[in-house]
């Protein structure tokens, strides 16, 4: 599938790429192989599109959306940690009084090295 097809039917990004990931515990993981997706309340990418951090290049490879209640241990992982409670705990620490809600929508960005 090209990549104008796996944007085709996306609503505008609502952010640049160069925001998606900026905290440098995330940057190291995605450099360390720990991180291989993002989750965000907005679009920050489209499929194709390339992120460049700390020198090392990325591509991302799927956007999509997803409820947090969908979210699995393997999601955790991809996202660098080992369990949906060690993610969730992360995430309501960054966001104090932020709700869980299991309903809630988020995009996730999906990316690998460029080799």
């Amino acid at each position: 599938m090209n990549n104008e097809k796996a944007n085709e039917g996306l609503p505008p990004k609502t952010c640049s790429i160069e925001r998606l990931i900026t905290k440098q515990e995330d940057i190291e993981k995605v450099l360390n192989g720990e991180k291989t997706a993002t989750r965000r309340n907005g679009r920050y990418a489209d499929v194709g599109e390339f992120m460049t951090l700390e020198g090392r290049e990325f591509v991302v490879e799927r956007v999509y959306r997803q409820s947090l209640g969908e979210l699995t241990d393997e999601h955790a992982r991809q996202e660098g940690y080992q369990t949906v409670d060690d993610y969730k705990e992360a995430i309501l620490a960054m966001h104090p009084g932020m709700p869980w809600a299991p309903q809630m929508k988020v995009w996730v960005h999906e990316f690998a090295p460029v080799k």
